[in-house]
């Protein structure tokens, strides 16, 4: 009986899924550029801003602020601070500190 092992965590398994999604013949024939106004589209605060930026952004905002960003978004489900969690990781990790 043959093993195989897993996909090593990293890059590797980040580069293969996004590889996968760019050559996927499903992908390439039916994707389409979203309408304006798609509740799908990037919110605002996303738009244009580097990890480290939007990072400092989430870790400094309020609980008002966020509902206002999020609202009618499935992010809600994450509270503020499981975000702030993560986005302190983010500036954690990031090589320029």
């Amino acid at each position: 009986m043959r093993v195989s092992r897993p996909v090593d965590n990293g890059i590797t398994k980040r580069f293969c899924r996004h590889t996968s999604q760019e050559v996927c013949p499903w992908n390439v024939k039916f994707a389409q550029e979203l309408p304006a106004g798609s509740p799908f589209a990037a919110r605002a605060m996303f738009v244009d801003k580097d990890a480290r930026s939007l990072a400092r952004e989430i870790l400094a905002m309020g609980q008002a602020e966020y509902a206002t960003a999020f609202k009618g978004s499935a992010m809600k489900r994450a509270k503020l601070w499981m975000l702030q969690r993560n986005a302190a990781v983010v500036l954690d990790n990031s090589p320029e500190r």
